[in-house]
């Protein structure tokens, strides 16, 4: 008489997505890591792939983000090696990354999701829930108060980052329209400016000024040729130009333009 147990039967499961975990975790383990520098950066193929990046915390290195780039993983990078260079309280040369290139449909696998719950059972990966991969959120979300572990509050914009006249490239006859736009691109970080018809006014430098070195004086040095009622606003991750009076409780700096003169004065900003 046959055994009537049911040893012959068993459950197989087949999970491809933690195989693909597996195996990338088990490729980026095998290599090195390099620094968030342009010359590392432009070693990289434009290509799709996942990323990591770590900080140095003293003589060990920890793992802050897991990213993937859909078609460009060089471009991607550079996006954070050009974010962090204008931030204060971290130095670009404390930032390393690694990086492996993956030739599937990155929306179909979402690799980077499984790294991220891989490493998430250990604590890590920090930055990937405190908004560092986050783009200019839009006028709605200005007076948004981010919390006080968001990368913005604990790495705010860094106002004095260097610019010079060279960098700026401005013609002369320039317009105020021009001086921000050419601001906004040599920025590392987001300058959002409001469309308006006294930005057609031209733009030029004061006799008695100097020339602006950093981005903080090439907004006051803007500010300067504005007509009354425009506000500047340095929010903890980027800058907000307006025709308005507002108050924004996440601001560390202001300048305003009244009739007389153009002048800015720094904030306390608040987080959650």
């Amino acid at each position: 008489m046959r055994n009537s147990n049911q040893h012959f039967i068993a459950d197989f499961k087949l999970s491809i997505t933690k195989a693909l975990a597996d195996q990338l975790h088990a490729t980026l383990q095998q290599i090195d890591t390099a620094t968030l520098e342009q010359s590392n950066v432009d070693k990289l193929e434009a290509r799709s792939g996942v990323y990591e990046l770590f900080k140095s915390e003293g003589d060990s290195l920890t793992r802050v983000y897991v990213g993937k780039a859909k078609s460009d993983l060089r471009s991607r990078l550079n996006q954070h090696r050009i974010k962090i260079s204008g931030r204060k309280g971290i130095c670009l040369q404390d930032i390393e990354f690694k990086a492996v290139y993956v030739d599937e449909d990155l929306d179909a696998a979402a690799p980077e999701k499984m790294l991220i719950d891989h490493y998430r059972k250990g604590g890590s990966v920090p930055w990937n829930t405190n908004g560092f991969g986050n783009k200019d959120p839009g006028r709605n979300r200005d007076k948004t108060i981010v919390k006080g572990n968001h990368f913005d509050a604990l790495y705010p914009i860094n106002l004095e980052y260097p610019l010079d006249e060279q960098e700026m490239g401005l013609s002369e006859n320039a317009q105020i329209e021009s001086a921000l736009s050419l601001l906004k691109r040599a920025t590392p970080f987001t300058i959002r400016f409001q469309s308006h018809p006294d930005l057609d006014k031209p733009f030029y430098l004061l006799p008695h000024s100097k020339i602006p070195q950093t981005i903080k004086e090439w907004i006051t040095a803007i500010f300067e040729c504005l007509p009354e009622g425009w506000q500047a606003t340095a929010l903890p991750g980027y800058v907000i130009i307006y025709k308005e009076t507002q108050t924004y409780s996440a601001a560390s700096h202001y300048w305003y333009r009244n009739r007389e003169v153009a002048f800015n004065h720094a904030a306390q900003p608040s987080f959650e």
